[in-house]
């Protein structure tokens, strides 16, 4: 009989950031987004429009499928979401699976060398934070908003984005 452990060994963590930006003007800002969370949609639907104001660029795509060929398809679509950007936002870690696919987004995008940025709420930053030291990035940029946030109405959520913007 085999017993099979399904974890793996830690990268090893040098916990960098990666680069920061000092203006978002002239750069190309991609804002990654699942399929689950509307609140993820209105957050960054207003950062956009407030980092369009502060002369960047921004780009769009949402994550889909992750199993089977549908995720091998959406790998590649990342791959070359990142390529085109200059900045990653990635969002939304609100839950265990959902922050598992932020986390391993960021970490795709921050492996390039781009500014990357995690979004997640107050609750999964402790489960964001282990997953980015288990990724070998445990500097991972990570972003914290109010939990829970996709209970809230639309208005007030635009408003949390607001005051969360830098």
């Amino acid at each position: 009989m085999y017993v099979l452990d399904p974890t793996l060994e830690p990268i090893p963590d040098d916990g960098d950031p990666g680069p920061g930006v000092s203006t978002l003007a002239g750069l190309k800002v991609g804002f990654r987004r699942d399929i689950l969370w509307r609140s993820w949609d209105w957050v960054s639907s207003e950062w956009a429009q407030l980092a369009e104001q502060d002369g960047a660029q921004v780009q769009v795509w949402r994550a889909r499928g992750r199993t089977g060929d549908e995720g091998d398809v959406m790998l590649k679509e990342l791959d070359a979401f990142v390529a085109g950007i200059d900045v990653a936002v990635v969002g939304l870690a609100n839950c265990g699976s959902c922050t598992s696919w932020t986390i391993h987004d960021a970490l795709r995008a921050a492996s390039t060398g781009i500014p990357t940025v995690a979004v997640c709420t107050e609750h999964f930053t402790g489960l964001a934070g282990t997953l980015a030291r288990r990724g070998g990035r445990s500097g991972l940029r990570r972003h914290v908003l109010p939990y829970p946030l996709d209970t809230l109405p639309e208005a007030e959520v635009r408003d949390i984005a607001r005051a969360h913007y830098r």
